[in-house]
């Protein structure tokens, strides 16, 4: 198959208070070619939406709050004025290389819906979890590829690559409105039998600031999600 040009691929970024992070994030991308970036922003109280903007990327301010929020909201509006072959999401504290963008691309072989980065996979890890994150991480997968048959390695990670199909089809049934969101996505792609794939990621540690999730708190979310979607397995 053809390779998927950067040109094709948009790239969602959603952000809240990063200006320590943004610039880099946004440099790295360009610089590797990607140029239809798209940040959304949670109403930062900082410089973010002014450096992004700087660096001419589009901006569109969050409607609510919360990460999964941002991130339905991005989807619909990347479906309304872009619609491109790919969509991929990822964080912009600076622990995604955006070089790995290219393996999660290049598995988006035309027959494969959705890419997702693994930090436990072989080649994978991470240098910025805590052990309480880990274990409600493994806790989580468990359960997940015991109520779906799924096989996957990393659950709580929002970094991945989506087909166009894969957008059209997941987006309508998304309703988590913070960090639980990438397992709700991950979850209703089995449940729509989407085709998924995992590839190794190595997780860095965020360059500035201190991170939005608090491990307690967004983890019950978590688990109240994986629970809702297997009690209501039609929603």
């Amino acid at each position: 198959m053809e390779r998927i040009k950067n040109s094709c691929v948009a790239v969602i970024i959603p952000t809240l208070n990063e200006e320590e992070n943004i610039a880099e994030v946004i440099h790295e991308l360009k610089h590797l070619g990607f140029l239809n970036l798209l940040i959304i922003d949670g109403n930062s109280r900082d410089r973010t939406v002014t450096i992004a903007k700087k660096l001419g990327v589009k901006v569109i301010h969050q409607n609510g709050h919360g990460k999964g929020t941002a991130l339905r909201q991005a989807f619909s509006y990347n479906r309304q004025n872009g619609n491109h072959d790919v969509v991929v999401i990822m964080d912009a504290d600076g622990s995604m290389n955006p070089k790995e963008l290219f393996p999660l691309i290049e598995a988006l072989n035309g027959r494969v819906d959705l890419v997702k980065a693994s930090r436990f996979m072989f080649g994978g890890h991470s240098e910025d979890m805590s052990l309480v994150r880990r274990i409600g991480n493994t806790l989580f997968v468990l359960l997940v590829n015991s109520f779906w048959s799924a096989n996957y390695t990393d659950l709580c990670y929002g970094f991945a690559a989506f087909s166009k199909g894969a957008v059209e089809k997941l987006y309508p049934r998304l309703k988590s409105t913070n960090f639980e969101i990438e397992t709700e996505m991950f979850i209703k792609a089995k449940k729509l039998k989407l085709t998924v794939v995992e590839v190794p990621s190595v997780e860095l540690r965020r360059k500035y600031g201190k991170s939005n999730l608090n491990a307690f708190k967004d983890g019950f979310q978590i688990f109240k999600t994986i629970i809702r979607e297997y009690i209501h397995p039609n929603e």
